[in-house]
Order: structure tokens, then sequence, then C-alpha cells
């Protein structure tokens, strides 16, 4: 029997947020490979990386969903195979709209790096080393600060205010979702890694899984609808 065809019960509220989450991006993947002919030549690159995104995504979710129904446990392997190819991206998104800027492609190599640093790290501290969470978890916050430094304060910062005020506008939009949307992974990590260590008082505090999954839709698709606004204007 396919593991798609597992029912979801009305009250496995982490089953169905893996549900919505699948149907979320595959959507937004179809409305941004559909919208690539209605695209400038010049943002369709960022166009098919967001549909790419969000694909990636859904399929994972899809994949995630029937997994946690199958066996009652957290995917973690799986959700990070979908973050180590879908993180990179996103960051890959930065060096796209500011490449009309001069944004040289040792910057694209610093932020995928910065991003593979921070999901390997955290994958050691989740699934293999849960004993020195803590420590990995470190490690990963180091590389996401770097992440948003980058943004923030350097090199993407300095070449958006090189650019056009659309650039500037979708650079200031994606670093809200790099500062505030992509902290609620950090919260996830501590609620999964709790036990043992000196953040064990959140232990229990949520589910692990209904936080990530939260997090992936809203921060996925609204890179996207980000880069699709910026190819929208009329600069």
């Amino acid at each position: 029997m396919l593991l798609s065809v597992l029912p979801i019960a009305t009250d496995n509220y982490v089953a169905f947020t893996f549900f919505i989450g699948t149907m979320a991006m595959m959507a937004a993947s179809v409305f941004f490979f559909f919208e690539l002919s209605n695209t400038k030549p010049e943002w369709r690159t960022s166009i098919l990386v967001s549909g790419l995104i969000t694909f990636i995504a859904a399929v994972h979710y899809y994949y995630m969903r029937d997994y946690n129904l199958s066996t009652g446990e957290s995917p973690i392997f799986f959700r990070y195979v979908d973050w180590i190819l879908t993180v990179p991206l996103m960051c890959v998104e930065f060096y796209l709209i500011t490449k009309k800027a001069g944004a040289k492609i040792n910057l694209l190599w610093k932020l995928i790096f910065a991003s593979v640093i921070m999901l390997v790290t955290g994958y050691f501290g989740e699934a293999v080393d849960k004993g020195h969470a803590a420590m990995w978890g470190l490690f990963s916050g180091l590389a996401y600060f770097y992440i948003v430094y980058e943004v923030w304060m350097g090199d993407v910062a300095k070449l958006s205010k090189a650019s056009s005020p659309s650039v500037q506008k979708a650079v200031n939009s994606l670093l809200k979702f790099v500062v505030i949307g992509w902290a609620i992974y950090p919260l996830g990590y501590m609620i999964g890694t709790a036990d043992g260590q000196w953040y064990s008082f959140m232990a229990g505090w949520a589910s692990m899984d209904i936080i990530y999954n939260i997090g992936d839709a809203v921060n996925k698709i609204g890179f996207g609808l980000v880069i699709y606004a910026l190819s929208r204007n009329n600069e």
C-alpha cells in the first residue's frame, strides 16, 4: 500500500502542517513557473530559482508527511536534505538581484558556503551528536549571523545601495525574512534538542515539526513573492 494513502487524523496537527506545506509550496511553484514567460528576461533566472525552491520543498514535504504518518517520527534527515538544496538557492537570489550592481561570483560562493556550514552543523546537533547540541547550535548560529551581516551591512547591502530603488526595496524585504523569518528555525532547533542542554526549560514548549513547517512555508514562498514583485517593477 502506498504511503500517500495514509489518512490524517483531525487532531494530528503535525501531519496537517506537512500537508498544508506541500499544497502551498506546490501551488507557489506552479505560479512561478507559469509566470516565467511573462517575466522580463533579466529576471527570469531569479523567478526560475524561486520556483525551484518551492518545488523541491513541495516534493520533500510530500514524502515527509508520509514518513511522519507511517513512523510517528520527525523526518529530520529528509528535512535537512530539503534545506541543503533550498537554503543555498535562497542565498543565490541575493547574488542574482545584485548582479547588475556588480556582484561578483565570490559573493555567491561565500553565501552558499555559509549556508552549508549553518545546515551541516545544525544537522550534527539535531541528529548526530545531540549531547552537544548547544555547541553545534553555536557553530550554526555563527554561520547564520554571517549571512545576516552580509545582507545587512556587508557586500549585499553595499551592492543594494548602488542598485535601483526597486532592488533596494527587495533586498530590505529579504533581509526581514532572514532576520525575522529565519529566526524561527533556532527556536525549533532548541525545542527539539532541549534535553540535557542549558536551555532544557524549552523542552515540550511546542512541536518542533510544526514550527519548522510554518517557517518553511512562510520563508520560501515569501522569498519568491519578493522576487516576483521585483520582476514586475517598471524601472
